[in-house]
C-alpha cells in the first residue's frame, strides 16, 4: 500500500471499502462535537464532500464504525476516534495534499479530552436527496448549503 501519493490513497480507500460488505463512498461525511455550552448544536470543524470519489478518511471512519452505506449518524467514543486517527495518520506521507480530516479529528479529540461532558458523532450522508437522519445530519447539511466542494 502506497500512502505517499493521491493515487495510493485512492487505492487504499478502495481496498478498505472492499472489506466492508456493501460499502459505498458517501457523498459527504464528518466528525462533529457538541459545544462546551448547553447548546445541542453539533460543531463540524471539517466536512468532506467526496462527490462519490474514493476517500481514505471515509473508508477509515466507516471501517472503525462498521458503516457500509446509507445516511447514518453514529455516536462516536473517544476510543473509536483514537482508532480512526491512528488508522488515518499514515496518510500524512502524502505531502501533495492537505489532510483536513485528520486535523479536525485531532482537534475534536483534544476538545473531548479536555471536557468529557462533550459528546461526538460521525455523520455519513449517502446521497443529499436522502431524508435527514438526525439533528447532526441537519446541521451538517445546513453548513454545506450554498457551498461548493473544493476540488
Amino acid at each position: 500500500m502506497d500512502w505517499s501519493t493521491r493515487e495510493g490513497l485512492a487505492a487504499i480507500a478502495e481496498h478498505l471499502g472492499s472489506h466492508i460488505e456493501g460499502y459505498r463512498t458517501p457523498a459527504a461525511f464528518a466528525v462533529g462535537i457538541t459545544p462546551a455550552s448547553s447548546s445541542a448544536e453539533i460543531e463540524f470543524p471539517h466536512i468532506q464532500v467526496t462527490q462519490g470519489r474514493p476517500s481514505v478518511g471515509a473508508a477509515v471512519l466507516a471501517t472503525v464504525l462498521q458503516h457500509s452505506h446509507g445516511t447514518s449518524t453514529y455516536d462516536l467514543s473517544l476510543s473509536e476516534l483514537n482508532a480512526a486517527i491512528e488508522a488515518l495518520t499514515p496518510a500524512t506521507a502524502c505531502t501533495e495534499i492537505p489532510h483536513p480530516n485528520l486535523a479536525a479529528w485531532r482537534e475534536i479529540k483534544a476538545e473531548a479530552e479536555s471536557n468529557p461532558a462533550r459528546s461526538m458523532v460521525a455523520v455519513f450522508v449517502d446521497d443529499f436527496s436522502d431524508p435527514v437522519d438526525s439533528n447532526a445530519d441537519a446541521t451538517l447539511r445546513a453548513q454545506l448549503q450554498g457551498h461548493r466542494p473544493v476540488t
